[in-house]
């Protein structure tokens, strides 16, 4: 707690926007002309800090090999990256951002993250596109899997792992020869639809864990709960087995491990883990 309280004391002096949209509805097409009209400085999408379309810091979800590693890195789940967007912006504090989500709630969770001030304007996809266009930029999507970084291409080939599709060219006043430009790219992971995460999966992986930490026997999952689609609670029982550390002890390394090792594999957010002993392994 202490650390979030010195973050946003720290970023005080930071102005937040949010422009916000279901994935695939064109808003890093449209996400420079929105800063612009928000006069933000900073864009933040999907892990990248960009200022008039140069990539400034961060790292691009959409480098990674995998739809879970690509929503941990947009979400700031991986503290070096998420320490380094910390420390570019207490120098370049004092500063105005505008964070791209696919909802408003994600927008909140990056900027809390980030250690900002709440939001002082949300901005959706439907203010500045028509259902037209929106149903245009969805129907590439789904059927080309393409994406638009607001981003030179010369600077995404540098720090992109995908392949390179096209560019969009937006033509205005700049000092920038890259200013308005957009590049169009195919992830390396490919993506239709929704993940589902079977709750037996998650019994079996927290199960497994709790095993393996010094003195348990059996650990079976006795429940998975979720107050709603990002969020877990799991239950372990399990048996212990003699030797130097006590019960509250071997309770707690099973706690931290099954929370830990969840989370990272699943890519969910593992709120609590209850552990119950049910008896003792000889």
């Amino acid at each position: 707690m202490s650390d979030v309280i010195a973050a946003q004391n720290t970023f005080g002096s930071v102005r937040t926007r949010a422009f916000t949209g279901a994935a695939g509805t064109g808003k890093s097409q449209r996400a420079q002309m929105v800063a612009d009209c928000l006069d933000a400085e900073y864009i933040i999408d999907d892990g990248l800090v960009i200022r008039r379309t140069e990539i400034v810091c961060g790292r691009s979800a959409k480098a990674e090999r995998n739809r879970i590693r690509a929503i941990r890195r947009a979400m700031f789940e991986y503290e070096e990256h998420l320490a380094s967007v910390r420390r570019f912006f207490e120098k370049a504090a004092p500063c105005s951002v505008m964070v791209i989500a696919t909802s408003d709630d994600m927008a909140r969770r990056i900027i809390h993250k980030l250690g900002f001030p709440p939001p002082d304007r949300i901005v959706r996809i439907e203010d500045v596109a028509t259902p037209e266009e929106i149903a245009r930029a969805r129907k590439e999507r789904v059927l080309k899997g393409q994406h638009v970084i607001p981003v030179s291409h010369v600077l995404v080939r540098k720090n992109f792992a995908g392949k390179l599709v096209g560019r969009l060219k937006v033509l205005w006043r700049s000092k920038s020869p890259y200013d308005g430009e957009k590049t169009i790219v195919r992830p390396p992971f490919s993506f239709y639809g929704e993940v589902h995460i079977e709750p037996e999966a998650i019994e079996q992986l927290a199960s497994h864990i709790a095993s393996k930490v010094p003195q348990v026997g059996s650990a079976p999952v006795s429940r998975v709960s979720s107050t709603d689609e990002d969020s877990l609670s799991i239950d372990i029982e399990m048996k212990i087995k003699p030797g130097p550390k006590n019960i509250p002890q071997i309770a707690e390394t099973v706690r931290r491990s099954a929370a830990k090792s969840v989370g990272y594999f699943s890519g969910l957010n593992v709120y609590n883990v209850n552990v119950s002993v049910t008896g003792v392994e000889f």
